[in-house]
């Protein structure tokens, strides 16, 4: 039962993201820092592809992904285009990802460990999918803020 949910939410929002990246006027201010704002919206879209791809896609799917976290909080400037397209394919490895997973794969203990503990492949997706959501929110307040 809580394949399918994940499956249209974790779309629905990545969609989401896409959308509010293409809203902002000047592509430019997709990557402004402020004061008291820590991180560009383009960054929190790279941190949240890098997210989706490690957690989901390389250790659940087996992709091969390789995540360079670092890289999602200091990479600059990249084309709103790029960050489209790395979008689609999140949304891709996602649907894929949790469209081979059975309702038992969902109780089964998550093959990493979180910060020192052992999850259940269902709390880990829905932690997950809480992240996207909380960094999603951020993204929205930076492009009426700034954007």
């Amino acid at each position: 039962m809580l394949q399918p949910a994940l499956l249209s939410l974790f779309e629905r929002d990545l969609r989401k993201l896409r959308e509010e990246i293409n809203l902002y006027t000047d592509e430019t201010r997709i990557w402004v820092v402020a004061d008291g704002i820590s991180n560009s919206a383009g960054n929190l879209c790279l941190h949240l592809l890098g997210n989706l791809n490690h957690f989901i896609g390389a250790v659940l799917g087996k992709t091969g992904y390789i995540r360079h976290r670092d890289d999602e909080f200091s990479l600059k400037n990249i084309p709103r285009t790029e960050l489209n397209v790395q979008i689609d394919a999140t949304i891709a490895v996602v649907k894929e990802t949790l469209g081979n997973l059975s309702e038992s794969d969902f109780q089964k203990d998550y093959p990493e460990e979180k910060r020192g503990e052992i999850l259940k492949t269902d709390y880990m997706l829905l932690h997950l999918y809480g992240h996207l959501d909380y960094h999603l929110g951020q993204v929205n307040y930076h492009r009426r803020l700034l954007g």
